[in-house]
């Protein structure tokens, strides 16, 4: 809601809002090799466009990509895959984001799955020097092809204890002993082998993130440079003006770091356009916002200066680029996520893509 950022201009911060320059507009691509390979026609003012080229254009300067560990079940969200696609965000001048998730499917807030090949891994120290070797060799693979990313996530949504035993269960106690082992592994084999590249810790939903970091933070693991959060109204408690107050906090208890929304979305419809079931339907939206091409882009524009205004470093939209196709997943044919990409049924891209260039206000 605009009178919300509005609002938030008159707060006494702790943290002085970002300039132009600093601030990260980014959007996850890590659907676009597989789109392009299932025909996904991407446009820009009617035209055919490459969908990295689109988002450059648009006012993008980061690109984020996934990388699963062994994902037997696709032939995406691997090395090759996350290599195909850095050499792509380079091709456009963008910088990378590298999200290691530390498991061969997806990770999240509800589940935190070992990898098969380190799942007979007991001994936590062994477990982490897995993960460190993991980590390194992968960065070194990449720098080896001039691939290396500049900024690595090391875990994704990791609101409960990584590396777990399935079945996960949300919400189960975290052994922080162990928990911080393993992190710590993994930021010591970033900055081995990616010395330049910033560190990440990423947890889903604001209302999660003061907790954890504390828990963390008292645990021995205290070497990161950025805060992510993912924001979805769907799964989250916590208002557009409850999120800027959390940024701002973390910003004055954590000052070395900068925060960031590193995912988010809005439907722009509630149709659909094939047979796989939309995650995010009505219980997605805030009653402010309709699920309209013009609503997506004013929460859009309304979450990005809330971040502004409360010191925040960047805001990354999630899979504007998962459209509706003739390929099929696990879900069905098609996309889950067609009514929340940045571009309508057709390819052809939304308002919403704006939110990127917009101006701001970064007083």
């Amino acid at each position: 809601m605009r009178f919300i950022a509005a609002a938030l201009l008159g707060f006494a911060f702790a943290v002085a809002p970002a300039a132009a320059r600093d601030f990260w507009f980014g959007a996850d691509l890590s659907f676009a090799n597989e789109m392009d390979d299932c025909g996904a026609v991407f446009r820009d003012d009617g035209a055919p466009k490459d969908v990295y080229a689109v988002f450059k254009d648009h006012g993008a300067n980061l690109v984020r990509l996934r990388l699963w560990n062994n994902p037997t079940w696709t032939k995406y969200g691997n090395l090759a895959d996350v290599e195909r696609g850095i050499k792509r965000a380079k091709a456009q001048g963008l910088k990378v984001l590298l999200d290691f998730q530390y498991s061969d499917d997806w990770a999240d807030a509800g589940k935190q799955v070992v990898p098969a090949a380190w799942a007979g891994i007991k001994d936590a120290g062994q477990l982490a020097q897995a993960l460190y070797q993991y980590t390194y060799d992968t960065l070194e693979t990449l720098a080896k092809a001039g691939l290396m990313p500049d900024m690595v996530q090391v875990g994704n949504e990791i609101n409960g204890e990584i590396l777990m035993p399935a079945p996960f269960k949300e919400g189960q106690t975290t052994d922080w002993a162990r928990n911080a082992r393993l992190l710590n592994a993994a930021i010591k084999a970033v900055r081995a082998a990616a010395p330049q590249a910033k560190v990440m810790l990423h947890i889903a939903q604001p209302e999660n993130v003061e907790p954890w970091f504390a828990a963390a933070v008292a645990a021995g693991v205290t070497d990161f440079d950025l805060i992510g959060i993912s924001y979805y109204p769907k799964w989250s408690k916590d208002s557009l003006a409850e999120l800027g107050v959390t940024i701002n906090r973390l910003g004055y208890r954590y000052p070395k770091a900068q925060i960031v929304v590193a995912e988010t979305a809005y439907p722009w419809t509630l149709a659909w356009a094939d047979s796989s079931i939309n995650l995010l339907g009505e219980d997605s939206l805030i009653p402010a916002y309709r699920a309209t091409p013009e609503g997506q882009q004013r929460y859009l524009v309304d979450l990005t200066q809330t971040v502004i205004n409360t010191g925040g470093a960047g805001v990354m939209y999630w899979a504007p680029d998962w459209v509706s196709t003739d390929c099929r997943t696990r879900w069905g044919r098609g996309s889950s996520w067609e009514n929340a990409t940045l571009f309508d049924f057709h390819g052809n891209v939304l308002p919403g893509i704006d939110f990127m260039r917009h101006a701001y206000n970064w007083q």
